[in-house]
């Protein structure tokens, strides 16, 4: 009984570790002191409280689009809806073009180095040299009367003549004008002209385009904050009514539905989109290639007015060139609807953009609706932009470009798909579930890039995602953390963007789905979440209170750790100690431990005192007594008897446990990393199978620094693996072996010879059979 007793008590719980005094140490303290209080308006669960309010502004816009200047011309009308219990005396409105003016606070706040080659666009970014920003010409009420109004930088404030009262709404019309940036040349940007010198025409992709209501919100009052350039758009709902004047030549697209197809499309035209609503498999051209060429050198300088209308939408965003190519598919939703998905790009784009850009937004809607909601919106477009991914409801502009000749590399083709899938996914995430982008960017970036993932997963296997499984954000996570951001921090305060807004939210997520809630669970809440907010404004809490409302799993620690804090996973397998119970059979355990001496190392001076020729009692027998030849492994029948009486007083579950005769493995597991997350181990056994073990990271809870966890099993392990499936972001998997590994370095040979010029894979292969063809040899592919 007490070798039994000896092995039970190292299965018993620890006491906690950590004491009053220290417990903001404690990674699993709830989240109560940094979350909102619950209100009437956000309750506790994560939802939408039962007093839930937000405002609406409708916009009716007469947009110019000036070809020869490149500028923008308008007329607005906001109709303002105060659903809120405030009175409110003036309105908050969003200048972000301003961003460009010269005396503008991004080229002011902007770090600059110089590196030993700079671009002409690197250089546009040292000094503002691009008169842009709205040029205000009048703010009127609904009689026409001028309204006092102040700029400061990227806001606008309008005094109201008299307060606006709850339920109550009011008009006012904005008159203003700009210059359209050339995002090629003058410092970048999310919209403006793209111009072609071979034609001579321009492409436009016009967002931020006219001044717009900030967002007045229950937990955040107005959202003014100064736009810099990372923070990006926090909005109301709304209906719009645009009218967008353009070359004659041009084609449009743009949030919302054509209101005038008789007056802007060709008869063939008309024709080409009946049939393309009804086609759900292949995209039918609207506009083709040849005739998107004869547009080019026409250049006429006739105007058509296109009209748009939109309902329950935080944006508007349009895109016009004579360059277009057209092409579009039906997208049958779960309800029978029918969604258009729809591609506008030039020549330059093709053969790559005619081949995949409909299909994949197509992909998109079907996807991101499987995880969150069907989509509501009759549209959803992608244009063709260099250098840009950038969305808005219902439109977004994408990057992807084909060579000269028509090929592409397999990173452009990838990468086109990407963001094609990425930006028209953010008509989920922020343009429908209306996070505040200008606070949380990782709200819908975080959120998109993961859905961004899973649907590139679904559209080929072994896609090159950059961003989701959780080994992807291991350099990150292990760098230097002066330079890396919580994610709870600010837009534009963060460092590291991409990882930290994108990258680290994206792979939270998706740990969770995999490995800390399980994909049903997961996809329950997620979807639970997305449902509950869609055409509202969550913030971070109602995610965080939503998602363990729904699943019923404590993820306080979790939030806590990858979005509070810089901390990073590295949980080192520390010791693996195996133990058998005593049988107390003299036969089983003296044999044992015979077997261990027999195989237990042995020093150097007993190897070399085999050397001696005679010892003393070799020579003098006479030395020699019972002792001499004593084995005391060497079982006798009263160790037989007591081995009998011992038996006789185990009881039956006592007994059934000794003769199990497990194999007791005791692991210890230390945190280096600070963040604590589930342990996950493989065990292989000496018959070659594998058991695969799940420890919630609750295992943490009495202590953060080190754990001791004993594992029994029928067979003898022979290895063990920590986070064998690289499923919880360990920076240092080398520690995480028993017995211990050590990898394989390889080193480069010097080569004094390039290794040739930078030629793409298609490139390569239509070269290799132009050789072959040479040769007069057939392909071997």
């Amino acid at each position: 009984m007490k070798i039994l007793l000896s092995l039970w008590v190292c299965l018993a719980v620890a006491a906690p570790l950590f004491s009053q005094q220290d417990n903001t140490k404690n990674p699993f303290r709830q989240l109560d002191s940094e979350l909102p209080t619950p209100n009437v308006y956000r309750n506790a669960a994560g939802a939408p409280g039962h007093m839930y309010w937000q405002q609406q502004a409708d916009y009716e816009m007469d947009i110019r689009l000036d070809d020869e200047q490149q500028r923008i011309y308008g007329t607005e009308k906001i109709t303002y809806h105060n659903n809120s219990p405030d009175p409110l005396d003036y309105l908050w409105i969003q200048l972000d073009q301003n961003v460009r003016a010269l005396d503008s606070d991004t080229y002011k706040t902007s770090t600059n180095e110089l590196g030993e080659r700079m671009t002409l666009n690197q250089l546009s970014r040292l000094e503002p040299s691009f008169e842009g920003g709205f040029n205000i010409d009048y703010v009127r009420d609904a009689g026409g009367k001028e309204m006092t109004y102040h700029i400061q930088k990227t806001m606008m404030r309008v005094e109201l003549p008299q307060v606006l009262e709850p339920g109550a709404k009011t008009d006012l019309t904005i008159k203003f004008w700009y210059n359209i940036n050339n995002r090629m040349t003058d410092g970048g940007g999310r919209s403006g002209s793209e111009y072609f010198a071979e034609d001579d025409n321009y492409l436009y992709t016009i967002a931020q385009f006219y001044p717009r209501m900030a967002l007045y919100t229950d937990n955040n009052g107005w959202q003014n904050k100064q736009f810099l350039g990372r923070g990006e758009f926090t909005l109301t709902f709304g209906d719009y009514d645009v009218k967008i004047t353009v070359p004659a030549d041009h084609l449009v697209a743009a949030t919302g539905t054509l209101q005038n197809e008789g007056d802007v499309l060709t008869k063939k035209q008309r024709d080409r989109l009946t049939e393309a609503r009804k086609e759900r498999v292949q995209p039918v051209v609207i506009a083709t290639q040849e005739e998107a060429v004869e547009r080019e050198k026409s250049k006429v300088k006739k105007e058509k007015t296109w009209h748009f209308k939109a309902e329950n939408v935080r944006d508007f965003a349009f895109a016009s060139s004579r360059k277009f190519i057209w092409d579009a598919m039906g997208v049958e939703q779960e309800d029978g609807s029918v969604v258009m998905a729809m591609s506008m790009y030039p020549k330059e784009g093709n053969p790559l953009w005619e081949r995949f850009s409909t299909k994949a937004v197509a992909h998109t809607l079907r996807w991101y609706s499987h995880y969150t909601f069907a989509y509501p919106y009759p549209v959803a477009w992608s244009i063709n932009a260099a250098e840009i991914g950038m969305e808005y409801p219902m439109i977004c502009f994408n990057f992807g470009r084909t060579e000269a000749d028509g090929t592409y590399s397999d990173r452009t083709k990838y990468g086109m798909i990407g963001v094609i899938i990425h930006e028209v996914g953010h008509n989920y995430f922020p343009m429908i579930v209306n996070s505040d982008e200008r606070q949380w960017t990782w709200m819908d970036e975080g959120l998109n890039t993961f859905l961004q993932y899973l649907a590139e997963q679904q559209w080929e296997r072994d896609f090159p995602s950059r961003r989701g499984p959780a080994d992807k954000i291991v350099d990150y996570m292990k760098g230097d953390k002066q330079y890396i951001s919580p994610i709870m921090t600010n837009s534009e305060s963060i460092w590291q963007f991409g990882n930290n807004a994108y990258g680290k939210p994206a792979t939270a997520l998706n740990i969770l789905r995999e490995t800390v809630m399980g994909r049903e669970q997961f996809d329950y809440a997620f979807k639970k979440y997305a449902n509950r907010w869609k055409f509202k404004h969550p913030a971070p809490a109602d995610l965080f209170r939503t998602m363990e409302d729904a699943s019923a799993i404590d993820l306080d620690w979790f939030w806590r750790g990858w979005f509070y804090t810089v901390d990073h996973v590295d949980i080192a397998l520390t010791s693996v100690r195996p133990f058998r119970i005593n049988t107390m059979n003299p036969v089983v355990e003296n044999s044992n431990l015979r077997k261990q001496q027999a195989e237990a190392p042995r020093n150097i001076s007993s190897i070399r005192n085999e050397e001696i020729g005679q010892t003393y009692d070799e020579i003098d027998t006479t030395l020699r007594d019972y002792y001499t030849d004593y084995d005391p492994l060497e079982s006798t029948i009263l160790d037989e008897a007591e081995y009998q009486q011992y038996l006789d007083g185990l009881s039956e579950e006592e007994r059934a446990t000794l003769e199990a005769d497990k194999y007791y493995y005791e692991l210890s597991f230390k945190n280096i990393g600070g963040l604590v997350m589930p342990i996950v181990l493989e065990f292989t056994f000496a018959d070659g199978t594998t058991q695969v073990e799940r420890v919630p990271a609750e295992i943490w809870r009495m202590g953060t620094d080190e754990v001791t966890k004993v594992f029994p099993f029928a067979k003898e392990v022979t290895s063990v693996v920590l986070d064998p499936f690289l499923e919880t972001a360990d920076t240092d998997t080398s520690n995480n072996y028993y017995p211990s590994r050590s990898s394989l370095n390889r080193f480069d040979l010097y080569q004094s010879r390039s290794r040739g010029g930078s030629e793409n894979p298609m490139q390569r292969n239509r070269r290799s059979q132009e050789t072959q063809r040479s040769n007069g040899t057939g392909s071997q592919r």
